[in-house]
C-alpha cells in the first residue's frame, strides 16, 4: 500500500469565487462614503469666514483666528485620510478588476495575495477612521465659530458637540468592532 503525502499548497488559499466580489462591493462603499465625508469637509470650509460674530451674540464667546487655523488645519487633516483611503480602495479594485480581466471564465475570482488585500483593506479603513477623527475635531471648530466658544458656556455650543461627539464616537465603535471582527475571521 502506497503512503500518500499532503505537501503544503505552493500558495496561500484563494478566497472563494464569491469573496473577491464581496470585496469590491465593500471597497465601493468605503470611497462612496468617503466622497460624502469629504464633501462635508469643503461645506466646513465655506462656513467660516474670518471675524464672523457667534450667534451667542456676546464677545467672549466669538472664536478668534486661532479658531480659525485649527479648523483649516483639522479640515485639510481630514481630507488627506479620506483621500488617501479612497486611493488605497480604488488601488485594490483596480487590481482585482485588471486580474479578473485576463479569466474570463471566472469573473468574479482575482488570484491575489489575500495578505495584500487584507492589509489594503485594513489600511484603508483605518485612514477613514483617522479622516472620521479630524473630521469631528473640525466641526467643533465649526459650532464654536458659528454658536460660540465652549469656555464660554454657550450652551447650544456644548449640546452640538456632545451630541455629536456621543454619536459619532459610538458609530466609529461599531465600524472599528465590525472590521477588526471581519479582519479576524
Amino acid at each position: 500500500m502506497r503512503r500518500t503525502s499532503s505537501a503544503p499548497a505552493p500558495y496561500p488559499p484563494q478566497p472563494a469565487a464569491s469573496t473577491t466580489s464581496v470585496h469590491v462591493t465593500a471597497l465601493d462603499g468605503l470611497v462612496n462614503v468617503n466622497s460624502l465625508f469629504t464633501i462635508a469637509v469643503f461645506v466646513g470650509l465655506s462656513l467660516t469666514t474670518p471675524g464672523q460674530r457667534s450667534l451667542e451674540n456676546r464677545a467672549p464667546c466669538d472664536a478668534d483666528v486661532g479658531v480659525a487655523k485649527k479648523l483649516l488645519v483639522f479640515e485639510v487633516v481630514s481630507f488627506s485620510f479620506f483621500l488617501f483611503s479612497s486611493l488605497v480602495a480604488q488601488g485594490l479594485k483596480l487590481a482585482i478588476n485588471l486580474l479578473n480581466s485576463k479569466d474570463v471564465d471566472e469573473s468574479f475570482r482575482a488570484h491575489i495575495n489575500i495578505k495584500v488585500l487584507r492589509f489594503g483593506m485594513l489600511g484603508s479603513a483605518v485612514g477613514s477612521v483617522m479622516g472620521c477623527l479630524f473630521l469631528m475635531l473640525s466641526m467643533v471648530n465649526v459650532i464654536e465659530i458659528r454658536l460660540g466658544m465652549l469656555s464660554c458656556g454657550s450652551k447650544s455650543a456644548v449640546h452640538a458637540v456632545a451630541t455629536m461627539i456621543v454619536l459619532v464616537t459610538s458609530a466609529l465603535v461599531v465600524y472599528i468592532s465590525t472590521a477588526v471582527y471581519a479582519f479576524m475571521h
